[in-house]
């Protein structure tokens, strides 16, 4: 069953491998990397925070050409789908509905940052998880609002299995720019799959529960979640373009620098 599910698990890769972007993705250029199209699950917002802070060194980085190649293909999916299909999108909904949609995303994806709380001994902030789970699932109407932050101060605490290991000292290994995910690293990559198993957003019928059971269900899941973090997010993604003289480098080296903040963190 392992090895059904990991095989199709690649195959999803080629279909959507963002998500989220979160999906969870700067040096210049010479050396040679997680665009804002991604993760996972993993959140992107600060990225941009990095932007003009780097020093230029040299990247191993064996897979360049396709990276690079990678990087242009996932850009031109954003400007001549993702984002059209986003502008309409927000056209149709308001601000306001399509941020409840982002929490209610956002608080679907707690068992994931739970357990990586605990397994990297953050056990105040994995407290501060359950609560936030707890309140926000019912006065905040099944994650659509976020009365845990707004009212109780209880604050989120971004972490996936990729934070673990790099935790744990495990390097990210060279720069992978997956499929629609964007930017990512050896590390993160693989690390995808474990955070998968925590997600009730599945492809698979599981013995546990979860909200899709067919492919169909999750990539209709999936490409709401895409499409709408898109549109709240489409002009950061923009502003980054127009700071990048070459847009597989910059973004590459935003991902990775952004990911080292994090498992310092």
């Amino acid at each position: 069953m392992l090895k059904k599910n990991s095989l199709f698990f690649v195959s999803l890769f080629l279909i959507f491998s963002m998500s989220g972007c979160s999906s969870k993705d700067i040096q210049t250029p010479n050396t040679t990397q997680q665009t804002v199209s991604g993760n996972v699950q993993q959140d992107d917002s600060e990225l941009s925070e990095f932007s003009g802070e780097f020093e230029t060194k040299e990247v191993f980085d064996p897979l360049s050409g396709y990276n690079r190649f990678m990087t242009n293909v996932n850009d031109s999916i954003y400007e001549y789908f993702l984002k059209p299909v986003a502008k309409g999108y927000k056209y149709v909904l308001h601000e306001e509905v399509r941020i409840s949609i982002s929490n209610a995303f956002d608080n679907l994806y707690f068992p994931m940052r739970f357990v990586n709380n605990i397994l990297q001994g953050k056990f105040y902030n994995a407290s501060e998880e359950a609560g936030r789970f707890v309140v926000n699932s019912t006065v905040g109407v099944l994650g659509l609002f976020d009365p845990a932050k707004n009212y109780c101060n209880l604050q989120a605490h971004e972490e996936d299995f990729g934070q673990t290991l790099g935790f744990y000292g495990v390097g990210g290994g060279f720069h992978i720019v997956l499929p629609l995910l964007g930017p990512s690293n050896l590390r993160d990559a693989i690390s995808l799959y474990p955070d998968s198993l925590l997600s009730p957003i599945d492809y698979t019928e599981r013995d546990y529960w979860t909200l899709t059971d067919t492919t169909a269900e999750y990539l209709a899941v999936k490409s709401l979640e895409k499409i709408n973090y898109v549109s709240l997010n489409m002009q950061r993604y923009d502003k980054m373009k127009e700071d990048a003289v070459d847009l597989y480098p910059y973004f590459r080296d935003i991902y990775e620098q952004y990911r080292d903040n994090q498992i310092k963190e």
